[in-house]
């Protein structure tokens, strides 16, 4: 892009306030009586020089002024002999004055298309001149628009005529430099995102599937997996590998003749699938997206859908379609939809729409003007302010009406603020009552004061949010960040008192036990399987599973929302790669061969799911029916066991026993009080079906979990 001038700084000037300007001096231009002037159309207004500080070879001179300024025209700064400079927009776009001058509370940002006039809309405070640039779809130019200024720094334009499947981009001028940006709010995108394309809304819509609402949170069973890692796999049976229409067929089959893809989860009795990043993001050639992989967590397009799983990515309509129904389809089998969103960092700050349509306010910056860093990829969202947190808001409103999503997981939620959340809770169960939102809770480095932060220790400011338990994880497998850390499953009787918390729901870290997101593997860090062979790797493999089996069975089991990792059941493994975010299909594949070499693991798995939602003992809604119903027995300290009591009007018996074992080579005998007890749980089957009954007592000897009844 050529610049609107040829820029030939001898020194700089920066609006860092509304009535404040830093200026940047070369040390060889600095001398006593330093002054310096705003010129205007009133005449030349003295800046009042408040500090002068030495910085290196600059010397920076800190000054104050009356008269109000606009921002939509550049102004001069002159100093005593007369030299001129621009007075660029600094860090005043990040204060509160700034927010409350500029923040827009329209809904009808992006370019919205009617038959004879396409309107758009960007924001765009700090620029002296937008325009909108229409490009035919062999990307060669058709024409580039001024856009008018609007209320509240919104720039506008009717374009007349019809342009359907056009591309556009927004060209904004701000400190005299031109930047060509991608429309934040562009809902359809060209291939690899290099545009965004007007569309027409009404020929998007897809018939929806409605499903009876959802009523309690802990009746949930989150399954989380990628597009392209469920059907890529060579005996997946599903003919649309790696591709969104893989999750359009049904009863699909392994060569062994067991189920796959979505058919298999419907079987499994999950009841939500949580899908990684389908926004538009980088690092995955659109055009050849076998080539590399990603998780997708870069995004680089909010509002649009990723092209690399679509069978046309250079169709933008094609892979709204795709993924509508993918949700549909997912909602058929009575499955509901949760989006993995990041709305804490882009791929690349200086490339993104944000920086270039307003540079240096969507982000967050430290005390000394350095972009903050607390999602390890250079840069963190400012979510606290207003426009940043209405784009987050706004999103997931528009994926939640427009693809009928059923929730959102919320990755590194440590960087984003509790008033975004708080209001983001607000919006998204005015639209849709029984929506699940879940995130990351981690306390991060970066600069929000700690009760700003939407972390676990926050819980109760976003009491409807759910977060992942890190310490459930922890506690059961070992620490994910100490390979040496011995975990509950390998017999570390010092966890007990801490699992007896995991167990009811953390009411030491949560209020209800809904806000516990309860889980041992995730696409994060290691599979479970994969720790245990770094930990324990000369055990036998026998021994290994089971213990994989009793973690499982754990957060099956337990109060609060259990989430599994998609092949979790058949013991997925990535070859022992710990971050497979960009690593090939064969480490991040799902493996549906295991899914028939451990079909025992799968029956057992679900055999646990079916007990969960048979019995609602297992998943009380409130920390109150936990305290009432759930309590430990100490009489064997060596086990965990606990008893549901009193909970006939919940299912089908009165009293449950439940024991985790974690230990091998050891027998213990668990007394029982008088009556019929049954066994439907044991660590090698489930037997719902046909329960094994028995009187007074029963043998614990093998590790893994047990669940006794009785009426």
């Amino acid at each position: 892009m050529a610049r609107l001038l040829k820029i030939n700084r001898k020194y700089e000037a920066f609006l860092d306030q509304i009535n404040e300007i830093a200026i940047l001096v070369p040390k060889d231009l600095d001398k006593e009586d330093k002054a310096f002037y705003i010129k205007s159309d009133h005449g030349n207004e003295l800046l009042t020089i408040k500090q002068k500080v030495n910085i290196e070879s600059h010397v920076k001179y800190v000054c104050q002024f009356t008269s109000a300024l606009q921002f939509d025209q550049t102004y001069m700064i002159i100093d005593e002999r007369g030299i001129e400079t621009d007075l660029q927009i600094g860090s005043v776009i990040r204060s509160d004055e700034f927010d409350r001058r500029f923040a827009y509370e329209g809904n009808d940002l992006g370019a919205i298309y009617h038959k004879d006039k396409t309107v758009c809309k960007v924001w765009a405070p700090t620029a002296t001149m937008v325009k909108v640039r229409l490009y035919h779809q062999n990307k060669t130019e058709l024409g580039t628009y001024n856009m008018v200024r609007c209320e509240k720094g919104t720039w506008s334009i009717v374009l007349e005529g019809d342009f359907e499947g056009y591309f556009y981009t927004y060209l904004a001028c701000v400190n005299l430099v031109w930047r060509e940006a991608v429309d934040p709010y562009a809902t359809a995108v060209s291939i690899n995102g290099e545009y965004g394309v007007i569309v027409d809304k009404e020929k998007m819509s897809v018939p929806t599937v409605e499903l009876p609402l959802f009523k309690h949170k802990t009746d949930a069973i989150i399954y989380e997996a990628h597009i392209r890692d469920f059907s890529i796999h060579e005996d997946s049976g599903m003919i649309h590998k790696g591709q969104y229409n893989a999750w359009l067929e049904k009863d699909t089959k392994n060569k062994q003749g067991d189920s796959t893809g979505i058919s298999y989860m419907s079987e499994l009795g999950v009841t939500h699938v949580e899908l990684l990043p389908v926004n538009d993001f980088e690092e995955v050639d659109e055009y050849n997206p076998l080539a590399s992989y990603n998780w997708g967590y870069n995004p680089l397009h909010f509002f649009a859908p990723e092209g690399s799983y679509s069978m046309e990515p250079t169709n933008p309509y094609k892979r709204i379609f795709e993924l509508k129904h993918v949700v549909q389809s997912l909602h058929q089998q009575g499955l509901r939809v949760i989006l993995d969103v990041v709305y804490n960092h882009v791929y690349s700050k200086e490339d993104s729409s944000f920086e270039k349509l307003v540079p240096g306010y969507y982000f967050r910056y430290d005390g000394n003007g350095i972009p903050s860093n607390g999602t390890g990829v250079g840069n963190d969202l400012a979510s606290e302010r207003y426009m940043v947190s209405k784009f987050i808001i706004d999103c997931a409103c528009y994926w939640m009406n427009e693809f009928d999503i059923d929730g959102f997981r919320f990755d590194l939620m440590g960087i984003l603020d509790v008033d975004t959340m708080h209001e983001l809770q607000s919006k998204i169960y005015g639209l849709k009552p029984d929506a699940i939102l879940l995130g990351e809770g981690w306390n991060l480095d970066t600069p929000l004061p700690f009760e700003k932060k939407a972390i676990i220790p926050n819980a109760n400011k976003i009491p409807t949010i759910s977060f992942f338990n890190d310490h459930f994880r922890d506690v059961i497998k070992g620490s994910t960040f100490s390979v040496h850390d011995r975990g509950f499953v390998y017999a570390n009787l010092e966890k007990n008192e801490q699992m007896k918390q995991l167990i009811s729901g953390s009411p030491n870290m949560f209020r209800e036990p809904h806000q516990s997101i309860n889980y041992v593997e995730s696409h994060d860090n290691h599979t479970m399987l994969d720790r245990f062979l770094s930990f324990s790797p000369t055990e036998m493999e026998e021994s290994r599973l089971a213990r994989h089996r009793l973690a499982t069975s754990i957060v099956i089991l337990s109060q609060g929302v259990p989430f599994l990792h998609a092949g979790q059941e058949f013991f997925r493994t990535k070859n022992s790669v710990e971050n497979s975010y960009n690593s090939p299909d064969e480490i991040n594949w799902i493996n549906w061969s295991n899914r028939s070499n451990y079909k025992e693991n799968v029956e057992y798995v679900k055999g646990l799911i079916k007990l969960r939602k048979l019995h609602a003992a297992f998943r009380f809604p409130s920390s109150l029916q936990i305290n009432k119903h759930l309590v430990f027995k100490e009489e064997l300290p060596q086990l965990l066991t606990y008893q549901l009591q009193e909970v006939g009007h919940l299912g089908p018996w009165g009293t449950i026993i439940v024991v985790h074992n974690n230990h091998l080579y050891q027998t213990f005998t668990l007394s029982l009080t008088k009556g019929d007890w049954q066994i439907v749980v044991d660590p090698e089957k489930i037997s719902l079906d046909e329960p094994i009954r028995i009187k007074n007592e029963a043998k614990i000897s093998e590790i893994g979990t047990y669940v006794f009844c009785k009426n």
